[in-house]
């Protein structure tokens, strides 16, 4: 199932905007998410049911779907089956959520909510985590991908935080798990895109980079300084 998700070595873009980005909103991500299958991306991640169902309503690709909800300092990309059913609901065609081993809301365990995912809503699940030991504990709770998005944002020990993509983490999980990995966070260049799946990886993620102009421009602004 996860091997059809998304062609070896592709690119999925990442379609997202913060309350504070003047592009915030289901209709601003839509047109961004048309303008990245034009380039040729081969999927789309998006937050939320309502972007996820605009995305869904304008472009025919698989749509990566996750709802970040509750607390910013604690598991928060799709904590719960609620959170997964609502972007499925929305159109998404796999979902992506916190894998890592820490206390998710209400007590549930990883392993619970993946099997749940696959049984009701049907569709493949990646974890995203912030290092190999989560990689592992992911994989053997079910995750059919793991990818690398929460490298350097959770203070794991060994999660690398930097400026560019955490290319270590990508080989150690690909050298480990039997399941595609997926390099996302903090990818800038096609350089780094390469070297990602020179690292082993399967598809990678680029958003920023693409779909924010906002963080490209303060990028380069402070450069200068």
């Amino acid at each position: 199932m996860s091997d059809a998700v998304f062609p070896y070595r592709s690119v999925v873009v990442s379609c997202q905007a913060g309350m504070d980005n003047p592009l915030h909103g289901p209709g601003p991500m839509a047109l961004m998410a048309q303008a990245a299958a034009a380039g040729g991306a081969a999927g789309i991640r998006a937050d939320g049911p309502a972007d996820v169902a605009a995305i869904s309503a304008v472009v025919d690709l698989p749509i990566l779907g996750i709802n970040k909800t509750g607390e910013r300092d604690g598991v928060y990309i799709t904590p719960t089956f609620e959170s997964a059913a609502a972007v499925v609901r929305a159109g998404a065609t796999v979902v992506a959520l916190d894998g890592t081993a820490r206390p998710r809301p209400g007590g549930g365990s990883l392993a619970g909510l993946v099997a749940r995912i696959h049984d009701e809503l049907g569709v493949p699940v990646m974890a995203d985590v912030d290092s190999t030991d989560a990689g592992r504990f992911a994989r053997a709770a079910g995750a059919d991908l793991v990818g690398t998005t929460l490298s350097g944002y959770t203070g794991a020990p060994g999660s690398a935080a930097g400026d560019g993509p955490d290319l270590a983490l990508v080989k150690a999980l690909a050298a480990e798990l039997d399941c595609p990995i997926v390099a996302e966070g903090r990818f800038w260049t096609r350089e780094e895109v390469l070297a990602g799946f020179e690292a082993g990886a399967h598809t990678v993620v680029v958003g920023t980079a693409i779909t924010n102009p906002m963080a490209i421009t303060r990028r380069l602004v402070e450069a200068l300084r």
